[in-house]
């Protein structure tokens, strides 16, 4: 607006400025003529010197934008750095958490070590079915339906192979100082007549398998020193046994894994946690009684 306002202003001085000198040189102006010309320049270059007083105001405004607006460019930049930054450092914290709950689920809460714990889940992957392996407990349980026919204490032959793969997995050096505690449960079920000639209540049969297990793995090579075979019958049910008694979830063999007590010898008397305590390697007591308490 102001350089509009100039250019109008500028002939319009000039125009008065010329009539003013050809009405001079044209010959004698009255006394009024000129007094008006003279209002006029005046009036003109009042108003120039208030357009470039304005124009100079307008220039500062203008000069103090353009620095405002630099310094709001570079607070900008520095804004996106800043911000690039955190995602960066926002990325680099997830990925650190992403990496430390990886290796949370490679850690047993029982203190397995890493390999064993890694080795446990595969086989559980590998017998998906017949093994579920819970690390917090530091646990395998065996399906009894597919590790033992019914009624009997005999390892079925696909029970064997994924009883072989759990030895070799604990016979590694970094497994060495672990014991074993299995344990045998069934479900409520009453023990047949058949059965009854081999296993007088199902707390023998509980026991009788899991003595069966532990007779398996020391077969393998695990040392008899570090398992100890105990059974519970049917008084730790998984879930709530039927009118009849026959609940599948109910019959399994669970083996935990724990480091070692430092009292593995033959002299230990420690007192057991579980419900019988197996002190022979045979399931039908050939090398000493089975214990019903």
């Amino acid at each position: 607006m102001t350089r509009s306002f100039l250019k109008t202003a500028r002939p319009l001085t000039l125009l008065a400025l010329g009539g003013l000198f050809t009405t001079t040189l044209g010959g004698c102006v009255s006394q009024s003529q000129f007094d008006a010309a003279e209002r006029d320049n005046r009036m003109l270059r009042e108003q120039l010197a208030q357009l470039q007083g304005e124009q100079g105001s307008y220039t500062g405004q203008l000069d103090n934008e353009r620095r405002l607006r630099q310094q709001a460019e570079a607070a900008a930049q520095q804004a996106n750095a800043a911000l690039a930054g955190a995602q960066e450092d926002l990325a680099n914290l997830e990925a650190a958490m992403q990496r430390m709950g990886n290796d949370l689920t490679q850690v047993s809460l029982m203190g397995l070590d890493r390999r064993t714990d890694q080795a446990l889940r595969e086989l559980a992957r590998k017998y998906a079915g017949r093994i579920i392996y819970d690390p917090d407990r530091g646990m395998l349980r065996f399906n009894s339906d597919l590790t033992f026919g019914s009624g009997s204490d005999a390892v079925t032959t696909e029970g064997r192979q994924s009883l072989t793969d759990l030895a070799e997995i604990l016979k590694a050096p970094e497994a060495s100082n672990y014991e074993l505690e299995i344990v045998g449960h069934t479900d409520s079920q009453p023990i047949s007549d058949r059965t009854r000639q081999f296993h007088a209540t199902n707390m023998h049969l509980s026991a009788h398998r899991a003595i069966s297990v532990r007779r398996e793995l020391v077969t393998m090579g695990l040392p008899a020193n570090h398992i100890m075979a105990s059974g519970w019958g049917e008084h730790r049910p998984l879930v709530p046994n039927t009118s009849n008694g026959n609940t599948p979830q109910n019959r399994r063999v669970e083996i935990f894994i724990r480091p070692s007590s430092g009292q593995s010898g033959a002299a230990y008397t420690g007192v057991p946690s579980s419900g019988i305590d197996a002190q022979i390697d045979d399931a039908r007591g050939s090398r000493g009684p089975i214990i019903d308490k």
